[in-house]
């Protein structure tokens, strides 16, 4: 397992944009895919974005897609989200998560989470 951060999160208004970042340390990250996940109040967790490990292949929700932008850092330890064109439906707890080479949409695939951050997004 790796220990994952996220940060970046925060209040916006409708159609302004957010960067979360995901850091991670503890065994080689460049190795591990990368997803991210968020889960609004009274919602189940669902699935967002992924990257593979390599970063030549990135996977979105059709909720997301052609608004967000998921890459991995220069730092290679780091994974970033742009989040664009934010809609208040965009307001949750944010989470990154990482599983060895090959990303996946579910949540259950996954044996490495961070503490999440909130996304808030106002009308």
């Amino acid at each position: 397992q790796v220990q994952l951060v996220e940060s970046g999160g925060g209040l916006v208004q409708a159609g302004g944009s957010l960067r979360l970042s995901c850091a991670a340390s503890g065994r080689t990250f460049s190795r591990y895919a990368v997803g991210w996940f968020r889960q609004a109040p009274g919602k189940d967790r669902e699935f967002v974005a992924a990257i593979t490990w390599s970063g030549s292949s990135t996977y979105y929700a059709d909720s997301v897609k052609g608004r967000f932008t998921i890459s991995r850092g220069d730092a290679k330890n780091t994974v970033n989200l742009q989040m664009n064109s934010l809609k208040p439906e965009d307001t949750a707890v944010y989470y990154c998560a990482a599983r060895p080479w090959s990303f996946s949409d579910y949540v259950a695939a996954y044996d490495s989470w961070g503490q999440g951050t909130q996304g808030t997004v106002s009308s």
